[in-house]
């Protein structure tokens, strides 16, 4: 049987970063994990509708927490004012006794995460739109975004059937083999009245280089100086002579005088008629027939009316 790997675990360390940033001994552990855990709860059912595609978290040694969040409507998590990230801040604070330190990334295409598509497809589902139509228009807007391939997966009651059954589709290629493919996963559950449909996507958007993990050094970019102008030397003034010079005009050409003679034209040399080159007269006159091939045609004849007479005596 196959066993199925999550893409994003099987390329930690690979490319992919943990989500999760801190230290903490064999006694808090436990504690520190359960507490990532529910935080990650609190704000996702907070701004359910605030289209959250991934939260990081980050410890610090003077017990603070320091928290991103990646969202493709930053405006809803913001708040008018920033009065809803205060308030979020609070309540983390008062619920797990640390200072805590909100920071959010915007998504500058969310049409490339797979988390995003997935809630998208798991939310049109639940307003009863076809789902073979919810995936077809996700699958295109995927494409135009950039992405070499999607795969989609949709499991449970579709339309309302009474068995459960899984539909796939997909374009472009997915290889999840490769370690090197930038491959982004995503799931999410649509709650409907006749149960529940899991949705799963994968995008595939591009092959990731050993050189493109090596972050370069930032080069500061020189401003162009200009060059330095030497001195020119002052002009010298000169005595300049006033008197003025007669013109002196051109003489005119005669007309008559001929131009330049070319080279000489050399006569043709008229053809004489030789005995090899002399054209031969046609001959105006018929040709005679031979007569020794009329003469057996009168000999045929003859034999003909003499047996005919024959046979008419007999």
């Amino acid at each position: 049987m196959g066993h199925k790997v999550h893409p994003n675990a099987f390329r930690l360390g690979v490319f992919r970063p943990w989500e999760a940033n801190w230290f903490a001994n064999p006694k808090d552990y436990t504690n520190m994990l359960h507490e990532d855990l529910e935080m990650r709860r609190i704000i996702l059912s907070r701004l359910r509708n605030a289209g959250i595609a991934k939260i990081e978290t980050e410890r610090s040694s003077n017990a603070q927490l320091t928290v991103t969040i990646h969202t493709a409507k930053p405006g809803i998590v913001i708040g008018k004012g920033g009065s809803s990230v205060d308030q979020l801040r609070e309540d983390l604070e008062k619920r797990f006794g640390n200072r805590v330190r909100i920071s959010i990334q915007e998504i500058k295409q969310p049409e490339l995460d797979a988390q995003l598509v997935a809630e998208n497809i798991a939310s049109q589902i639940e307003r009863r739109i076809s789902y073979k139509r919810a995936m077809k228009q996700s699958i295109l807007r995927t494409m135009r975004a950039g992405a070499k391939g999607i795969r989609l997966y949709a499991g449970g009651r579709l339309r309302g059937a009474e068995m459960a059954r899984r539909e796939q589709d997909r374009e472009g290629r997915v290889p999840l083999h490769t370690l090197r493919a930038d491959i982004d996963f995503g799931r999410a559950t649509a709650k409907t009245t006749f149960g529940a449909i899991g949705i799963k996507v994968w995008i595939y958007k591009d092959v990731i280089s050993p050189a493109q993990r090596r972050v370069p050094p930032a080069v500061e970019e020189q401003a162009p100086q200009p060059e330095p102008v030497a001195p020119q030397p002052e002009p010298v003034a000169t005595a300049v002579d006033t008197t003025p010079v007669p013109s002196v005009q051109p003489e005119p050409m005669p007309a008559d005088i001929p131009g330049p003679a070319g080279p000489a034209r050399v006569p043709r040399r008229p053809r004489t008629a030789t005995g090899t080159t002399a054209a031969r007269p046609r001959a105006t006159t018929a040709k005679p027939k031979a007569e020794g091939t009329t003469a057996p045609k009168k000999a045929a004849a003859a034999k003909k009316s003499t047996t005919r007479t024959k046979k008419a005596d007999g």
